[in-house]
C-alpha cells in the first residue's frame, strides 16, 4: 500500500466511510457515498468517490470479506475489505454502556464528519474495555447525550422511538438516516438522568446493525423487542438497499 504524506495522514484532513457487504453488495452505499462527497467539499478536497470506482475495486477484492473501508484524503484514495467482527452472539448479549469523561465539541466541525480525528474515540474504546463496557458514550459541553464512540443511539418509551438531534454534537449515522426515514422516530434532548426512565435502548451503526443495550447507567433491560423487530427487518431487506 502506497500512501502519499499529505494533511489527511499529518494532520487528520481526511474521511473515511466503513461500508457493509452482503451478498457481494455494499448495503446503503448511495447514502455512504452522499454522506463522504458531501464532506470532501466542506474539507476542501478536491475529490469524488464514484460507486464505478466501488464496483472496480471489489471485482479483486477477497469475496470472504464482508466489509469495505474506504479512506479518502488530498494525495490519497484507499479501499481496503475485511471481516465483519461483529456476531449474532453480541446482539444476542446486548451491550453494556458507560459514559465517557471526554465531552462531544459541538463547535467543532469534525464532530459531524467521519474524520481521521478519530483519537478521542479510539482512547475511549480502549478505556471501555477496561471498565468492562462494550461501548463509551458521550455527553457534549452542555452534559446532553449525543452518541457511542462508534454508534448512534435510539431511546424508547411508550412504543415511541427518541434520539438525540444531530446538533447535540454527533456524527448522523448511515443507520441513523435509514432507520429514521423508515420509522417515525423523534429527536429530543436526553439527559443522562433521564435514561432509567426508557424501557430500551440500542446503539447502531453499519457493521452492527441494531445493538441492544442491556445495561446503561441507571437503564437496565432484558427483552430487546423492537431493537429485534428493527434489526430483523434491515436484515431481511438490506439486500436490496
Amino acid at each position: 500500500m502506497d500512501i502519499q504524506l499529505d494533511e489527511g495522514y499529518m494532520y487528520g484532513m481526511g474521511l473515511f466511510e466503513t461500508i457493509a457487504i452482503y451478498q457481494g453488495k455494499c448495503v446503503l452505499l448511495n447514502m455512504h457515498l452522499e454522506r463522504l462527497n458531501k464532506g470532501l467539499r466542506a474539507l476542501n478536497i478536491p475529490k469524488q468517490i464514484y460507486k464505478e470506482q466501488i464496483a472496480l475495486y471489489l471485482q479483486t477484492a477477497d469475496s470472504s470479506h464482508d466489509v469495505l473501508k474506504i479512506m479518502v484524503s488530498e494525495k490519497n484514495t484507499i479501499f481496503s475489505t475485511r471481516k465483519n467482527l461483529y456476531t449474532k452472539k453480541n446482539r444476542q448479549n446486548g451491550w453494556i454502556l458507560g459514559f465517557s469523561s471526554i465531552r462531544r465539541n459541538t463547535t467543532s466541525p469534525f464532530t459531524y464528519f467521519k474524520s481521521f480525528h478519530y483519537g478521542d474515540s479510539l482512547l475511549e474504546k480502549r478505556q471501555a474495555d477496561k471498565n468492562g463496557w462494550d461501548e463509551p458514550a458521550f455527553l457534549n459541553e452542555r452534559g446532553e447525550v449525543c452518541e457511542g464512540a462508534t454508534t448512534n443511539l435510539f431511546f424508547v418509551q411508550n412504543q415511541t422511538i427518541y434520539t438525540p438531534p444531530v446538533s447535540c454534537g454527533l456524527l448522523n449515522g448511515i443507520l441513523r438516516q435509514y432507520i429514521m426515514q423508515t420509522y417515525p422516530v423523534i429527536e429530543k434532548i436526553i439527559l443522562p438522568e433521564e435514561i432509567g426512565n426508557y424501557t430500551e435502548i440500542f446503539a447502531t451503526n453499519s457493521l452492527i446493525g441494531v445493538m441492544p443495550v442491556r445495561k446503561f447507567g441507571s437503564y437496565q433491560a432484558e427483552l430487546f423487542p423492537l431493537a429485534d423487530q428493527i434489526q430483523a427487518c434491515y436484515e431481511a431487506n438490506r439486500i436490496n438497499l
